[in-house]
């Protein structure tokens, strides 16, 4: 993930990245990518883990991607637990993310060293958040009233620190649909991204306005996160099928809608973030400093 988001920052564009929910989306994510010649970001939950299991997972996105034309990252998002996010790296993860955002700065960033260690130790790509964003996040919960800003300086000492894939941060978006109009912070953003020179990941995408992402992105945010979306999109697509065609039994049928309507959304913020065309570029850039 390393290179593709300092790519993706470079050149003015984000990776979407995406929190799959099964092997329909995880197909889905991949073949909207390559549709749209992007690379795109596949992002997994603890409680996804969980439910299915590491090997699962894996095995869907080696599945989905083996033979893919465009770059495909297999990230852990939000995780506190360093037993899992080494299960993650050893068992096939291009990216971890390690979230001790609720700690102060100084065992925020022990943890992180510690998950910076596993990172090199198993080659892959790391993601570490400092301040608190607001919002409902897997089973992780931070009121408005908890919600810390990031500081650009303690942002700069924090990546100076820990050489990161993407930089996670408070900058006034939210997890979740938004109650009102989000505040987000650009000058923030761009003082956080000048001050550290690590692509940002912005968390909290969905329900953002297109003026605000490219705002966004324009500052330095390289990794745009969609989970809450993808999650509506998943439901109402099957509901909608099963209300128009109540007496359709055919489960392909159904699981086809509701994979088209993901797909949709996919293609939708891959080129709404600019990724569109891409994929080949980066490749491209990579074979010529191989």
């Amino acid at each position: 993930m390393k290179p593709l988001l300092r790519h993706a920052m470079d050149n003015g564009y984000a990776v979407a990245a995406f929190n799959l929910v099964d092997y329909n989306t995880t197909k889905g994510m991949v073949q909207a990518a390559e549709e749209l010649n992007a690379p795109v970001i596949c992002q997994t939950s603890s409680k996804t883990i969980d439910y299915y299991s590491h090997e699962e997972i894996v095995s869907w996105v080696r599945t989905a991607a083996a033979d893919s034309s465009v770059p495909v990252v297999l990230h852990l998002d939000h995780c506190k637990d360093l037993a899992m996010i080494e299960k993650c790296a050893a068992t096939g993860w291009t990216s971890i993310m390690i979230d001790a955002s609720e700690y102060p700065f100084e065992e925020n960033l022990e943890m992180s060293k510690r998950v910076r260690d596993i990172a090199e130790k198993y080659g892959v790509g790391m993601e570490a958040e400092l301040g608190q964003i607001m919002g409902v996040e897997d089973d992780m919960v931070v009121a408005e009233e908890d919600s810390v800003l990031t500081d650009p300086e303690d942002a700069r000492k924090f990546c100076d620190a820990l050489d990161l894939s993407a930089f996670a941060c408070a900058v006034g978006t939210a997890h979740g649909f938004y109650k009102g109009e989000p505040k987000v912070d650009f000058e923030r953003i761009k003082a956080i991204n000048e001050a550290t020179k690590t692509p940002m990941a912005l968390h909290g995408g969905t329900g953002l306005s297109d003026e605000t992402f490219a705002k966004a992105i324009a500052r330095g945010s390289a990794k745009v996160n969609i989970s809450t979306n993808l999650k509506h999109v998943f439901v109402e697509s099957f509901e909608a099928y099963r209300k128009a065609n109540p007496d359709d039994y055919e489960p392909l049928r159904v699981i086809d809608a509701q994979y088209q309507a993901c797909k949709t959304l996919f293609s939708d913020f891959i080129e709404k973030f600019g990724g569109k065309g891409q994929g080949s570029q980066f490749l491209a850039m990579q074979k010529e400093s191989a």
